[in-house]
């Protein structure tokens, strides 16, 4: 085969053939249909070549790296992630670590001769020589005598010493960032490279440190279309994020990525998502721009306005308990849905209605600073999820050095919760809903104020009638001990609160109104009891079914007992 020497392998292939035909020791030819590997680039055939390897022994190397995550001494978020871990650092091959690159980390070994075994590993060319010269016997060999491996390292040897070389921590180890920095608390990053790259920091970390890199990894999920494929060029089906930024605003797409990314799990990535984040910037603007026209005033504080500022306070430290918990726990799409719920919710459905000043009447000063201490509060737990729009209005509320800046400002201080204080507003909200119910059925105007009487029956706390009667525009809101005669009646829990009728109402019709409902009810009502008379079912369905079921039943019965009341009261 010598005389094919220095022929293009494509030509001696066929040349090949032809004598292996004329020597009639080839047995047959046929094409077959195989994959061809073809360089992206230069569109050229990928053949293997068979060249000496540099290899890193990783046996000894993975043990403290494997035992520290196991131990939970690293905590992996979400845990599921252990067993993959666990199984790739017991199995760990030999890591080959030779790279035919013209860039990366040219690896430190330097040959004396031809043969794969005649090299030394050195920091420098001069220590090399050292080596080399010990090695051979030879004190004659000189520095031009020596090659350096051309092979550069993998990028991920490099890529291990990330957490150390970022503060210069290899060539100078006991420098004052890295034993300031290091280590550090969380890793972010996405599963696939868990073995490429986090368990060779880690391992990197005990070996060249004796610690720990990083106390936590966090890892993400892949974002994926609604058809749950992955996000590719190819498919077409990735959107343009710059695109994504100029239609609802960097923080709008923010908020829709991470309402639907919990951790560790896929992103099904549904653009509807932003446009609800775009819509919850701008209700958040529209509340900063309602607080900010109001005319600020020296009077006395209104009662209502009082005590709608110590609920929310005690709601949103209840909130904030619950907000830092999910972040210990890295459940950061939770602590967003918190957030919101706190912010869309409770602080400009709730609190700003509860405190705003009538048409053009002025806000008293005390009220007005509270809000403004709230709304500066609620921009601080927004803003790890928000910050542009956060940092925004934190700059717009007042004038502020850059040493006062929302990024840089403290985190809101835990105090202690008044929860019976929070559950007598989650009661007198359900009864503000039954009176705007009422008022919407019967089409009677929000500017015609409306009697309410009370029978207590729970005992309720009173601490709210002044906001109730604010929120319902209720002239008087009394208590009474008898059914009141000729009025419109709604329930809450043990409760019953009844509305006079007003001369504009068609009796008859409303009667004819509740019968139709009661008669729907009374069917309901004989459907679930039909159900749970079945002991084959309570039996076999599950617990929280059959619990479901009976709350069916018992709001069914109160339901009915509400309608009759009514129909009474109109006859």
């Amino acid at each position: 085969g010598l005389h094919y020497q220095g022929m293009d392998r494509e030509l001696a292939r066929n040349e090949a053939a032809k004598e292996l035909d004329a020597l009639g020791v080839l047995v047959k030819i046929e094409d077959y249909t195989h994959k061809v590997g073809t360089s992206e680039r230069t569109k050229a055939v990928i053949e293997p070549k068979i060249s000496a390897q540099w290899f890193l022994k990783m046996k000894d190397l993975a043990k403290p790296a494997l035992d520290n995550v196991m131990n939970d001494t690293i905590k992996f978020h979400p845990s599921k992630f252990k067993n993959s871990y666990r199984n790739w650092m017991e199995n760990v091959r030999d890591w080959n670590i030779s790279r035919q690159l013209y860039w990366g980390h040219q690896i430190p070994a330097y040959f004396f001769g031809e043969g794969v075994n005649d090299f030394v590993v050195a920091k420098t060319i001069e220590e090399a020589l050292a080596l080399a010269q010990d090695k051979t016997g030879n004190k004659e060999l000189k520095i031009e005598n020596l090659r350096q491996e051309s092979d550069v390292v993998d990028t991920w040897f490099s890529s291990w010493l990330w957490p150390i070389s970022v503060f210069d921590g290899i060539r100078n180890p006991d420098n004052e960032e890295i034993n300031y920095y290091y280590p550090t608390n969380d890793l972010v990053t996405a599963p696939e490279i868990m073995f490429f790259w986090v368990a060779r920091m880690i391992i990197a970390g005990y070996e060249y440190r004796g610690e720990l890199p990083f106390k936590n990894v966090y890892y993400t999920g892949i974002v994926r279309d609604k058809q749950g494929r992955k996000m590719s060029k190819s498919l077409g089906n990735s959107p343009d994020p710059i695109k994504l930024m100029e239609q609802y605003g960097a923080d709008g797409v923010r908020v829709g990525m991470l309402m639907c990314s919990p951790a560790g799990n896929d992103l099904p990535f549904d653009e509807s998502l932003c446009q609800q984040g775009k819509a919850f910037a701008n209700k958040i603007w529209n509340a900063f721009r309602l607080i900010d026209g109001w005319e600020v005033a020296d009077i006395e504080q209104p009662e209502y306005a009082k005590i709608a500022i110590d609920w929310y306070q005690n709601k949103f430290q209840q909130t904030l308990a619950v907000i830092e918990d999910h972040f210990e726990k890295y459940r950061l799409s939770d602590a967003l849905m918190e957030t919101y719920k706190l912010i869309w919710n409770d602080f400009c459905s709730w609190l700003l209605e509860m405190v705003k000043p009538a048409y053009q009447q002025p806000i008293d000063k005390t009220t007005y600073d509270a809000i403004i201490t709230i709304l500066e509060n609620n921009l601080k737990i927004l803003h790890p999820f928000m910050p542009f729009l956060s940092e925004e209005i934190w700059q717009h509320i007042a004038e502020r050095s850059p040493e006062e800046a929302l990024i840089i400002a403290k985190w809101p201080e835990s105090k202690p919760i008044n929860e019976a204080l929070i559950k007598e507003f989650d009661f007198a909200a359900e009864v503000i809903s039954g009176i705007r119910t009422i008022r919407k059925q019967k089409n009677i105007a929000f500017k015609d104020a409306i009697e309410c009487f009370v029978l207590n029956n729970d005992k309720a706390s009173e601490t709210f009638d002044v906001v109730i009667s604010k929120l319902g525009n209720i002239s008087n809101l009394s208590y009474t001990s008898e059914k009141v005669d000729g009025a419109l009646t709604f329930r809450v829990k043990s409760n019953e609160y009844f509305v006079p009728m007003q001369g504009s109402i068609d009796v008859e019709a409303e009667k004819a109104k509740l019968t139709e409902e009661l008669n729907y009810t009374q069917g309901f009502l004989k459907s679930v009891q039909k159900k749970l008379a079945n002991e084959r079912f309570v039996a076999g369905a599950p617990e929280q079914v059959v619990a479901s079921e009976r709350k069916k039943e018992a709001d069914a019965l109160a339901k009915i007992e509400t309608l009759k009341a009514s129909l009474a009261s109109l006859n």
